[in-house]
């Protein structure tokens, strides 16, 4: 009999969380590193929402709430996403989770079964291929291009589609790679999806961090597609809420919401009492001015940061429209051959930097930054890339 689970040991670790915490490591050895490696906003979490916090836990709002979440929020969830996304859904298609990453894992698990297939395009978000492979089901990547702005195209799909196919997941803005589907590149997806009869996962989670062009919600183009589309959300990015583990998925199928419902029941049952309320702060507008300052703050850090790369021969970026990453060509750098991998190791052994492989993407050839920091740690990590590039600072 084998001792461990199949399913757990065929998990890989997160590439992005296992930089990050090697980072930490070396630094608290007295390592001199830079990490540019993890997703998270360096902003504190807004007052008005800590303050919120404050007054529940004072107020011994510290019991059981129904698995779904409390109706304030759920409330809370609906009327924000109809104002900010134009998507229909009431409170009982909503279920909140701990972080979208658990939203996520409710999905696949109620909507994959053993052979199904799931259509991923890459580069991706290392989770996603993990929790298809764990629910039974098989990834199948849609290759794009740097030409393309790493958008997968309707012929794409196309392709790919056959009779296992399940279900299409979308990021906009997109983690890696920072681009966002125009209007008219998501209809194209959603027609297809249509035609198809296929589920439209669509991860939303950096939709406040915009800094070019229009954030569309698929599910807002038009009822037919909205049925089909599971809208994947939360508060981590973009108020910076990370730790507080608050992500919700919305569908206007009423069976997959109970099936998840079910499931997150006999798992984790409801998400932190004290989050939730919290977060209704957040989903009313009452850190609004905080995501605007943290908005035009990462903006800054972007123009900044795609400037400087782009200045350093051999590496070359294309300007995100949103999120806080860079997806940096690293192709013409000598000594590498496109070996993400290789690279990053170098990198951090030689000049302290830390980032994250394309390879963990599924698109070697580059490697990810995150402008979630100052901008003088920016520069200052520039200087360090420039003279393990170029063998000389800028």
């Amino acid at each position: 009999m084998q001792k461990y689970s199949k399913r757990v040991l065929g998990l890989s670790e997160s590439a992005t969380i296992a930089v990050a915490t090697l980072a930490r490591k070396l630094q608290a050895e007295g390592k001199d590193v830079l990490s540019f490696s993890a997703g998270e906003p360096d902003f504190d979490t807004p007052k008005s929402i800590k303050d919120e916090a404050i007054r529940a836990l004072n107020c011994g709002f510290t019991k059981y709430t129904a698995v779904a979440g409390i109706p304030d929020l759920l409330q809370a969830i609906a009327h924000k996403l109809k104002k900010d996304n134009n998507l229909d859904y009431e409170a009982k298609e909503i279920i909140v989770s701990n972080g979208a990453k658990q939203s996520l894992f409710n999905v696949f698990q109620s909507i994959i079964d053993d052979g199904d297939e799931v259509l991923i395009p890459s580069p991706y978000w290392v989770t996603y291929p993990e929790l298809v492979i764990y629910s039974g089901g098989k990834p199948i990547f849609i290759e794009t291009s740097e030409e393309y702005g790493f958008k997968a195209r309707g012929t794409d799909f196309e392709k790919a589609i056959n009779s296992r196919t399940k279900a299409i997941v979308l990021t906009s803005p997109s983690n890696p790679t920072g681009m966002v589907y125009t209007r008219e590149e998501l209809r194209v997806i959603a027609d297809i999806a249509i035609k198809h009869n296929l589920w439209v996962i669509s991860d939303e989670m950096y939709e406040k961090l915009m800094y070019d062009g229009e954030f569309v919600s698929i599910g807002s183009l038009d009822n037919e597609i909205l049925q089909r589309t599971i809208t994947i959300n939360g508060l981590s990015k973009s108020v910076a809420m990370t730790g507080w583990r608050m992500g919700y998925a919305a569908c206007k199928d009423n069976t997959l919401i109970k099936l998840m419902d079910n499931l997150q029941s006999q798992c984790t049952s409801n998400i932190n009492s004290i989050t939730q309320k919290a977060s209704i702060v957040a989903i009313n507008g009452g850190a609004d001015d905080d995501i605007e300052y943290m908005r035009e703050a990462f903006k800054e850090r972007r123009d900044m940061a795609c400037k400087l790369i782009n200045e350093i021969p051999g590496l070359n970026v294309v300007k995100p429209n949103g999120a806080f990453y860079l997806f940096i060509n690293i192709k013409k750098v000598n000594g590498y051959d496109g070996d993400s991998m290789k690279f990053c190791k170098a990198l951090l052994e030689q000049v302290g930097v830390a980032l994250v492989p394309g390879s963990a993407f599924g698109m070697d050839g580059f490697v990810r930054m995150s402008f979630a920091c100052d901008l003088e740690q920016l520069k200052e990590g520039f200087i360090r890339i420039n003279k393990f590039v170029c063998g000389k600072s800028l």
